[in-house]
Formats: C-alpha cells, sequence, structure tokens
C-alpha cells in the first residue's frame, strides 16, 4: 500500500483490460488480486527501456519464472499528473 500511495494520485484509476477501479484500495487489491493468481516464482521484467513523452509513459514489459523467458508480455500507459500516475491502462499481449 505504502508504494502504490507512493506513485498514484489519490483518485488514481488502473484500467485492466474488462475492468477499472479507482482509489488506492482498490488498486491495492486489484493488484493483490493478480499477484496472487501467478504462479509465485514469476516476476515482472522491464523488456524496454522507459518512454516518457510529457505527461505520458510506456512501459513494455515481461511476466514468467525468474530467470526465465516471460511466458506473457505486455504494455502499460501511464497519464501523470504533478509527478503521480492519474491513470494506468495495462495491455496483456499474451
Amino acid at each position: 500500500m505504502k508504494a502504490i500511495e507512493r506513485i498514484y494520485s489519490t483518485t488514481a484509476n488502473l484500467y485492466h483490460v474488462g475492468d477499472q477501479v479507482t482509489g488506492f484500495d482498490a488498486i491495492n487489491i486489484s493488484v493483490s488480486a493478480t499477484q496472487k493468481i501467478l504462479p509465485s516464482n514469476f516476476v515482472f521484467t522491464k523488456l524496454k527501456p522507459v518512454i516518457i513523452n510529457n505527461s505520458i509513459g510506456r512501459l513494455i514489459w515481461g511476466a514468467g519464472p525468474e530467470g526465465q523467458s516471460p511466458v506473457a508480455t505486455g504494455m502499460d500507459i501511464a497519464h501523470f499528473e504533478n509527478g503521480k500516475i492519474k491513470s494506468l491502462y495495462v495491455f496483456l499481449d499474451n
């Protein structure tokens, strides 16, 4: 929760495919639910450098067993306001 409070605005929105939540508590529940369905040895890794264009940022990531090639990839697009994430869109490739 401390990390969420540090990087998200108080009224931030998190958009997963088919789902949208608002605020610290809802974001925490959503992120925790995602982490619970992944195997315990899965890690997220940055696959390309983060790119920032004014107030929009892009992160291309992979998820999979630590030390192995990702079994899933995706991209996060973040809109920043006053140095914090106002909206985060999560795209899953595979």
